[in-house]
């Protein structure tokens, strides 16, 4: 159990906290080929009730993702590698680089197939992406619930123990017992 004494001392209201909630990537295993051929994830935090997700994104030289809207922000970190939007060609995401997306953005994430190494992008995002297809027809949905589901599923299928942090789950702060 951690010490709470240095809340207890505080002027202010804070939440109680049992434990550090703290993950390393290198004890999570890489989810493959979950949104297409040679696109990879690692979850760290799924909050379906708030909406926001974080994952490490891998993505292999030449791959592409559909055409997106994103109904909330997102804020990018490259690791490794680089990509680009087809929107901004001249505009690539190299080792280092750090970008922000705000809400009702569209725009088509793809990695260049010259790229010789793996590229490795930090994803926080709010909201969801809506997927289109290159015609402009709906193709689908990937948000915090998706994503949570889609773990569950390719984990299992590929036999992997997939830990992550979660938000809370909704409920009555007392019984409705009366």
């Amino acid at each position: 159990m951690a010490d709470q004494s240095s809340a207890a001392k505080l002027p202010v209201m804070s939440l109680p906290q049992g434990e550090l909630l703290t993950l390393n990537v290198k004890d999570i295993p890489v989810i493959k080929d979950s949104m297409g051929p040679g696109i990879h994830y690692q979850p760290l935090f799924l909050d379906p009730e708030v909406g926001v997700w974080v994952v490490l994104a891998h993505f292999a030289p030449g791959a592409e993702l559909p055409v997106h809207l994103h109904t909330g922000a997102v804020h990018a970190y490259t690791l490794k590698g680089s990509w680009a939007y087809r929107e901004y060609p001249d505009q690539p995401q190299t080792e280092g680089s750090y970008l922000y997306e705000p809400g009702a953005s569209v725009h088509k994430l793809f990695v260049p197939e010259s790229n010789t190494e793996e590229t490795v992008v930090l994803y926080v995002v709010y909201g969801a992406n809506i997927n289109f297809t290159d015609e402009g027809q709906f193709h689908s949905v990937l948000d915090a619930v998706t994503i949570q589901g889609l773990t569950q599923q390719l984990a299992a299928a590929q036999g992997l123990d997939v830990n992550y942090l979660t938000g809370g789950a909704a409920r009555y702060a007392a019984s409705k017992e009366a």
